[in-house]
């Protein structure tokens, strides 16, 4: 594709104005400082899911019980992570009050980064060279995307017509899901809660930016408070399925999830119904069809190759990063393991522990 010296001053002047957008200017910082504040709840929120376990002798892979939320109270590492996403949330809403939504739900894909090393560092499982290349493409497909979006992406109100659109959507999409997890509750893994989860964020997401809206303009009409019931079930829903992905998967791969398919589902609506790209030329759409592709491939690989995972399925030994000792021939230092080892000399013990889980704690 060659572009003439006009198209390229019309890309340089909408760069420009992009970056002069206050709003823009804002709501990134914001939404970045949600990712950070998710990256600590979801490693927090994990801990406290996997104690519980430990503690009752049962597993919440096939959906956590009743019993296991209100163990899930009384630990005060998920109560601290539980904290830490509602500060997320504040700053992903505040992020939405100021920039269009295709520009910043998909900057929580940084939470990935953040998560990945904070596992690394708690689990002692290093990430290796493939779940290195399928973090990668999933940041850098959502990133691309962004500076994309960041180029073209437009506000405009949204009407009666596509609001019931949007919430006759979300209202299939938990028939299906729910439907799904009655139907194969005892075999599914935690990909299916993290899609699950994702898609529903997604929705979430939406819902909360056009609330957002519609409260500027007070407009506090009936859907208005459909709209936020339907957001609140949502995010309750969503948040189960989300606790179940902590009982069947490491933290960093539901961050993976999340952080990928819960923009992509917000950005689709937000191409398809909501226009918020309508003025984008057609290199643009197939720009953001095939970095969206790149990023879902990079969450099945990571599902596939995540080190935590292959550990726990038996498939290859990995040595624990607790158990020192010399480093076998088998398994010599690559440069995924130099990271981390770098990370825990500035951050030996990241704080994601409870005062119980002492030694003497343990044995109880």
């Amino acid at each position: 594709m060659v572009w003439n010296a006009d198209e390229l001053g019309d890309v340089g002047d909408q760069l420009v104005g992009a970056f002069q957008n206050p709003g823009i200017l804002i709501g990134i910082p914001l939404a970045l400082l949600g990712a950070v504040f998710m990256s600590f709840g979801a490693q927090y929120q994990h801990r406290g899911v996997t104690k519980v376990e430990r503690l009752t002798g049962s597993s919440g892979s096939g959906g956590l019980e009743f019993s296991h939320l209100l163990r899930l109270l009384a630990r005060p590492s998920w109560v601290i992570g539980t904290v830490m996403l509602g500060l997320a949330i504040v700053c992903q809403l505040s992020a939405l009050a100021f920039a269009p939504l295709i520009v910043v739900q998909p900057l929580g894909a940084i939470a990935l980064v953040i998560t990945t090393l904070l596992n690394a560092q708690i689990s002692g499982h290093k990430p290796t060279r493939r779940s290195l290349i399928a973090i990668a493409a999933c940041v850098g497909g959502i990133f691309v995307f962004v500076a994309i979006a960041a180029l073209y992406a437009t506000e405009k109100p949204v009407s009666n017509t596509e609001l019931i659109t949007i919430l006759v959507l979300l209202a299939v999409v938990a028939i299906v899901f729910t439907g799904l997890w009655i139907w194969l509750r005892k075999r599914i893994g935690p990909l299916f809660y993290i899609i699950a989860a994702g898609v529903l964020y997604g929705f979430v997401a939406t819902l909360a930016k056009v609330i957002i809206e519609r409260i500027k303009a007070s407009d506090f009409d009936w859907l208005t408070f459909t709209c936020l019931g339907a957001l609140l079930v949502a995010a309750i829903v969503g948040a189960y399925f989300v606790q179940s992905a902590y009982a069947s998967g490491p933290p960093d791969l539901v961050v993976a999830g999340l952080t990928v398919v819960d923009p992509i589902v917000a950005i689709i609506i937000g191409l398809t119904i909501l226009q918020e790209a309508a003025g984008a030329p057609l290199w643009v759409f197939i720009s953001f069809g095939i970095v969206g592709a790149i990023a879902v491939w990079g969450v099945f690989q990571l599902a596939r190759h995540h080190p935590q995972v292959v550990s726990d399925s038996q498939e290859l030994p990995i040595q624990r990063g607790s158990q020192g000792g010399p480093v076998d021939a088998a398994h010599p230092r690559t440069g995924s393991v130099k990271v981390t080892e770098a990370v825990a000399k500035v951050w030996p013990e990241p704080p994601v522990k409870d005062k119980s889980d002492s030694p003497d704690s343990r044995e109880r």
